[in-house]
């Protein structure tokens, strides 16, 4: 996992919304699968590749977030992480993460005095903070229609 993320320059956010453009619509058009001609600025050099669907549907997924101006990184979901790059991707203080592990919420392990967690483990428990969060939401928005509070 990079500790530091660069942003996509203006210039990278055009060309990944140009490229994107052009990549969905072969997506929906069901050509995913197939060859994908790859071709660098050097237009003497060229390939045809072909690219497994989930990992077509990652470079978009990819290509989305830099036309959105946001900096992308890919971590393997077997990786361990150290309590601050877990933190770090949860969003929280280190010595927050830390209780976390503490109390059984997220499994570790320890490498001499260091804890790890796996990056699959902290996803896990991303999603379950999401769908609890987003309940507390909607539960609270329907108290307050419940009660006229303009909501």
């Amino acid at each position: 996992m990079t500790a530091t993320l660069e942003l996509p320059t203006p210039e990278a956010v055009d060309e990944a919304r140009s490229a994107l453009r052009q990549l969905a619509a072969m997506a929906a058009s069901g050509r995913t699968g197939q060859h994908v001609r790859v071709r660098t600025d050097d237009a003497a050099t060229e390939a045809a590749v072909t690219v497994p669907r989930q990992a077509f549907e990652l470079f978009l997924e990819i290509l989305g977030q830099m036309a959105n101006g946001n900096a992308v990184t890919i971590l393997p979901v077997h990786a361990e992480l150290t309590t601050q790059q877990a933190a770090d991707l949860l969003n929280v203080s280190r010595p927050f993460f830390v209780a976390l592990l503490e109390d059984g919420t997220i499994p570790f392990r320890r490498v001499g005095t260091h804890r790890r967690v796996r990056a699959a483990d902290v996803l896990r428990y991303k999603r379950a903070d999401d769908t609890r969060r987003r309940e507390m939401l909607d539960a609270l928005a329907a108290e307050a229609q419940l009660h006229d509070m303009g909501y």
